[in-house]
């Protein structure tokens, strides 16, 4: 079995850490270096019940999305929800290790597997990084698909094939405009606009849409949103980076497995649609 540093070491092979924005805060949060990892269990969010899980599933090495800590923080008492985290985590021997807007920006990152999720065939980096010489790494990605379709079409394939949530998908354009080309990005995507604008895309399927950048989304072009639930679209990264560490072990010789937590961890878990609302 390989010890934690040597796992941490093959993860930030994959997402390296100087890649992630300036204000993230991704890497090893708690873990001995020294110990050794059979079970490693992907998710979203660094929630207890998602704790809970890694506990029971007897996992060495829970690997989140999402940070526990995004600013600085002064306890780790176990009065606090946070705290409780970390104090599960420590007494069960279990590491917690994040990877966000690196795991956004590597190739293959999160909206390269929502792309893969929805059966559309990458073209490119939405936003490419700079750092990047060959031009595949970046946030976001403009995608094809292989045939037009619908944008209530498009729409049906995503509530499809993202996991449910009481959000489902909304959408903002006309149902019945063909859609060829489509920008995705994992998590919140409206600081993107401009990008997608210059991407010339018919569609754009993201997160965590708000009204003013919605609106003034649509007034400048046909461009149809379709707004999925934040923790649906970036769920498929797990996925992913579970199989690419199943990879990684089985070319090292390592007894190691990597597991997906199926736990819904989005916020919102009923929904009440307005009597009369459009379908």
């Amino acid at each position: 079995m390989p010890r934690l540093s040597e796992a941490i070491a093959a993860l930030d092979a994959l997402w390296p850490p100087g890649s992630a924005e300036a204000w993230d805060a991704v890497g090893t949060v708690c873990g001995d270096p020294d110990q050794e990892v059979s079970r490693v269990l992907f998710a979203v969010d660094p929630v207890q019940e998602i704790v809970d899980e890694a506990v029971k599933l007897g996992a060495d090495l829970l690997v989140t999305h999402h940070p526990l800590y995004l600013r600085g923080t002064t306890t780790v008492a176990a009065s606090t929800f946070k705290g409780r985290v970390v104090h599960t985590l420590i007494k069960n021997d279990i590491a917690l290790h994040v990877a966000h807007t690196n795991a956004d920006r590597a190739d293959p990152g999160v909206s390269d597997a929502l792309a893969g999720a929805l059966d559309l065939r990458v073209v490119r980096p939405l936003v490419p990084d700079p750092a990047d010489p060959e031009g595949r790494r970046g946030l976001g990605r403009v995608c094809e698909l292989d045939h037009p379709v619908t944008v209530r079409e498009f729409a049906a394939r995503a509530a499809e094939r993202l996991p449910a949530t009481a959000q489902g998908i909304r959408v903002a354009g006309d149902p019945d405009a063909l859609v060829r080309t489509v920008a995705v990005s994992g998590g919140s995507g409206d600081s993107l606009f401009e990008d997608v604008r210059a991407a010339g895309v018919d569609a754009f399927l993201t997160a965590d849409l708000r009204h003013h950048p919605a609106s003034e989304a649509r007034a400048h072009s046909p461009l149809a949103l379709l707004d999925a639930a934040h923790w649906a679209t970036e769920w498929p990264w797990c996925e992913l980076a579970a199989a690419q560490l199943d990879e990684i072990s089985d070319r090292h010789g390592w007894d190691l497995r990597a597991h997906v937590s199926k736990t819904v961890t989005d916020p919102w878990n009923s929904h009440s649609p307005s009597p009369g609302a459009p379908n």
